[in-house]
């Protein structure tokens, strides 16, 4: 097991791609801290995980909850290692959308959600690993939407923005804090089945656009798991000589037109 004695905070680990990881790590020895922004899924995940993780119902996007989460990493297991900030989601609902139509709130909210969160989150994660006096890894989750566009089906542009600045936000402090020992990095997919994407899932025209413009493996939807040795690497020292990489876990998705049906 590659992460026997390593000890690590997953924002966003209660579901989808986050609590896959989480099980992921945990077979690979880990020790973990979860935070998540549903009650329920906390309960969930921390019955999921044997009770082998400690899991916090706190909202990421506040001010010390990461720093807090991380805290207690330290407090309980002695150390900190690690973070991964898979927390994040659609502004749609608060009007994001088209650039003529978005809202301002659908605009801000979107970029709390994503990009704020993160921020505060990789923050912590410096300065711990600063107070610490070692490195460690920092790894987060971005999407093939920061480069890639989907202009009929994916038309939410704050959250494009989001993404394409937490890979800006990765890249440049991933080059300030090398000397550090501190690795940043990114993982961006494509359509992954998880909460976020609902809408996207009961969409059956959606659907056939994605089998085309996601060819691998039959040009199925991807699956949270298919993330989860590339978030093992990339968190352990299998990675240390690697920073600053965005890897496009798209089933293809950059590579092909898509065809509309």
């Amino acid at each position: 097991m590659r992460l026997v004695d390593k000890s690590f905070v997953i924002i966003g680990g209660t579901s989808g791609i986050g609590l896959s990881a989480a099980k992921a790590l945990a077979r690979e020895g880990a020790n973990l801290v979860l935070v998540g922004l549903d009650e329920q899924s906390c309960k969930d995940a921390y019955v999921a995980l044997d009770g082998m993780a400690h899991v916090n119902f706190e909202d990421a996007q506040e001010e010390g909850v990461a720093k807090s989460a991380i805290e207690i990493c330290i407090d309980i297991y002695g150390n900190f290692h690690g973070l991964y900030h898979v927390a994040g989601g659609s502004g749609r609902k608060f009007g994001d959308g088209p650039l003529h139509e978005m809202t301002l709130e659908g605009w801000n909210k979107t970029l709390s959600l994503n990009l704020t969160s993160l921020m505060l989150s990789n923050q912590a994660a410096v300065q711990a690993f600063q107070n610490l006096k070692h490195g460690g890894s920092i790894l987060n989750l971005g999407s093939i939407l920061a480069f890639s566009p989907s202009p009929k089906y994916f038309v939410t542009h704050a959250y494009a923005a989001a993404k394409a600045a937490v890979e800006g936000l990765t890249v440049s402090s991933a080059a300030y804090y090398a000397s550090q020992n501190i690795r940043i990095n990114v993982l961006a997919p494509a359509l992954v089945e998880s909460p976020m994407s609902q809408r996207a899932m009961t969409n059956s025209e959606i659907m056939n656009f994605s089998a085309s413009k996601m060819p691998l493996d039959g040009g199925r939807v991807g699956q949270p798991s298919d993330l989860d040795q590339a978030a093992v690497f990339f968190l352990s020292d299998d990675s240390k000589f690697t920073t600053g990489q965005i890897l496009h876990i798209d089933g293809g998705w950059h590579l092909t037109e898509g065809q509309y049906g």
